[in-house]
């Protein structure tokens, strides 16, 4: 794998996708101008489940400073209005074949940490854990985050209500 990602939350995912032998394409933005679609904001990853829908995947990552995953409270869902237009564009040109979807890669940050029967993944000496929501899920809940950063998020109930654990999907 060429891994075009430079965060620590992105190798992470990617390196996950290989442990669960998860077919993909990592997405290298430098060339997204080869599709054509060089103003759209590109996203992270193709993942390629077995008979299921295409998904294009936007990584999004954020700490967790909680103890517990018992209620998935404390996880950050914010993504940039930039993230809804590009997925939503992509999720267009792809068509029904294809499932737009944000990824979002929790860095777990206490040592005592209570995964409540979730899978931690450990990768580089660091723990995270995996969840996504599709993207026309993510827009029917909807807020406004900060009009000055572009930022959006949903509700934590409607997080909770929709976010999947990644080993779920597959």
């Amino acid at each position: 794998m060429k891994n075009f990602h430079l965060n620590h939350y992105e190798r992470a995912f990617g390196n996950w996708l290989i442990d669960n032998k998860v077919q993909y394409i990592a997405v290298d933005e430098q060339k997204r101008a080869a599709l054509g679609r060089s103003n759209i904001k590109s996203f992270d990853y193709l993942l390629y489940p077995p008979g299921d829908s295409i998904i294009v995947a936007e990584v999004k990552g954020r700490k967790f400073k909680g103890t517990s995953l018992e209620k998935l409270t404390g996880l950050e869902c914010w993504v940039s209005t930039d993230d809804i237009e590009g997925l939503s564009k992509w999720q267009e040109i792809f068509g029904p074949t294809h499932q737009a979807t944000f990824i979002f890669a929790y860095h777990i940050v206490k040592p005592d940490f209570d995964p409540d029967g979730r899978e931690i993944y450990e990768y580089k000496g660091r723990k995270y854990v995996f969840f996504c929501v599709k993207l026309d899920h993510y827009i029917k809940h909807i807020k406004q985050r900060s009009p000055k950063w572009k930022t959006v998020t949903i509700p934590a109930e409607k997080f909770r209500n929709n976010a999947v654990q990644m080993q779920n999907l597959f």
